[in-house]
């Protein structure tokens, strides 16, 4: 079974990114096919890794549901519908040398992302055993953990800014990851975007009070944010680069 990696935080805090550089220093590492998932309806991880996505689970969900409303259907004669979802969702599988990439996508419209859920975690069901590594950006909450998307999760790394409301919401996650009783391995947190690469006396208070272990603090850089102006893949940064040199460390420490 595979070595779930399950990446969460508040929104805004840069855990797309890190979880992008942590799927290429896995695979960098040989330690692939790596099975990068991006669990959020608002999904741009693919961007972080310089992946085109033509299909998501969302679109495949509502290419079946339009299917049953037209006349000219998508679905060949003699093929049951369920046969041919499963077809289209390998399509939503993109494939890359030494990473495949899944995303859930969305809905269009209205309505709940419930579904779309559903078919994520049936996903990752099949999935789970085809791979060394199942490295997955989550969504900005904690919904896959309390709905019990995840297939099970050997490591949690929980990413905040430095602020205190960062530290609180990823002190929350940690408390439902235990009343989960998902078990992981590792539950620790890594701070991202700190001022030349330190933590004051507030943040360390506000970590030492929510119980977390911190793994390690990752500078603030502006390499980064001009990668993300320009539309360039940050996973593409020089190797030197201060984010992915801290980060590379941290993740050696891990020893996964």
């Amino acid at each position: 079974m595979a070595h779930v990696i399950a990446v969460a935080g508040k929104g805004g805090v840069g855990k797309t990114t890190l979880c992008g550089m942590l799927i290429q220093y896995l695979c960098e590492q040989g330690k692939g096919p790596i099975l990068a998932v991006d669990a959020d309806a608002n999904s741009n991880l693919n961007e972080v890794l310089g992946v085109e996505v033509e299909t998501t689970l969302g679109d495949v969900r509502e290419e079946i549901a339009q299917a049953e409303l037209v006349k000219e259907s998508p679905i060949p004669k003699g093929m049951s519908k369920a046969d041919y979802a499963e077809m289209r969702f390998e399509d939503a599988l993109t494939e890359e040398d030494d990473f495949d990439l899944l995303v859930m996508g969305r809905t269009q419209g209205k309505g709940c992302y419930c579904y779309v859920n559903g078919l994520l975690q049936a996903q990752l069901a099949k999935y789970q055993n085809h791979y060394p590594y199942i490295v997955v950006d989550n969504e900005a909450g904690m919904e896959h953990i309390s709905r019990g998307v995840l297939p099970s999760m050997q490591t949690a790394i929980l990413v905040s800014d430095c602020s205190r409301r960062g530290i609180q919401a990823v002190g929350r996650i940690a408390k439902l990851i235990d009343e989960c009783n998902m078990h992981p391995e590792t539950v620790g947190l890594i701070v991202n975007r700190a001022p030349k690469g330190e933590l004051n006396d507030g943040i360390k208070e506000e970590i030492e009070k929510q119980g977390l272990h911190l793994l390690g603090v990752v500078p603030q850089d502006e390499t980064v944010y001009e990668y993300d102006c320009e539309g360039r893949p940050t996973a593409a940064l020089p190797e030197d680069n201060p984010v992915k040199v801290a980060l590379k460390g941290i993740v050696k420490k891990l020893n996964i």
